[in-house]
């Protein structure tokens, strides 16, 4: 419209809907934060010191088994506090007595799903993107005969799983029983891990396989 300042910087109103919107989002957090955290409680999960929240995981322990979650972890479950957003919460299970699911410190999970029947050990200062999972289990047997009319449990596959430490997980990357992750590794988004990967590697695909390395990791270019 005719004389109308087309450059004009958003007014006061609007730079105050902006800070009331940041606030009711800090508040949510943080309350949804500390429901999660109960959650973590309720379930037996230990806590290291300054494990951050955000949003309501969805956590389930096996009698007898062990959650650990280390010193400055990040477990967000709430699409205002990540980028790309999340499809779900965090999901994290034991499934059988004895399974252990330990987190080390200063790692991030966006919407991540890990899953242990016998051991998911993740190391210090990984970062999973959106919906990555880690299962070290099948769920079901393979053999349709194994399946039905009952399913057979010793014809479960399972294996644990073992990533190192600084390892990043692209978004909605799934890692599979019995892998082992190298120290530096990156998991390209999408990818599904069924072998283990080199430390410093970078690995893409169905079925994942490595497309180069990481810079500074010691060796140069793709094998």
């Amino acid at each position: 419209m005719a004389g109308m300042n087309t450059d004009a910087g958003p007014g006061p109103l609007a730079a105050l809907v902006r800070l009331l919107r940041r606030a009711g989002r800090r508040v949510a957090r943080d309350a949804s934060g500390l429901a999660g955290r109960l959650v973590l409680w309720s379930e037996g999960a230990a806590l290291g010191a300054g494990v951050r929240v955000w949003g309501v995981p969805v956590v389930s322990r096996a009698k007898g088994s062990h959650i650990a979650i280390g010193a400055r972890a990040v477990l967000c479950s709430r699409s205002a506090d990540t980028a790309l957003g999340v499809a779900h919460a965090v999901v994290l299970r034991t499934l059988d007595a004895g399974a252990v699911l330990e987190i080390g410190a200063d790692t991030g999970l966006s919407g991540t799903t890990v899953c242990a029947a016998v051991a998911v050990r993740i190391g210090a200062r990984c970062r999973f993107g959106a919906d990555a999972l880690v299962a070290d289990t099948d769920f079901h047997p393979l053999a349709p005969s194994r399946r039905h009319p009952q399913e057979d449990l010793a014809a479960i596959g399972r294996a644990a799983v073992t990533i190192g430490d600084d390892v990043f997980v692209g978004a909605r990357a799934c890692i599979l029983k019995g892998v082992q992750v190298g120290d530096g590794a990156v998991i390209g988004c999408g990818a599904v891990v069924t072998h283990d990967v080199p430390a410093g590697a970078i690995v893409a695909g169905n079925p994942a396989r490595v497309v180069g390395r990481v810079p500074g990791s010691g060796a140069g270019g793709a094998p």
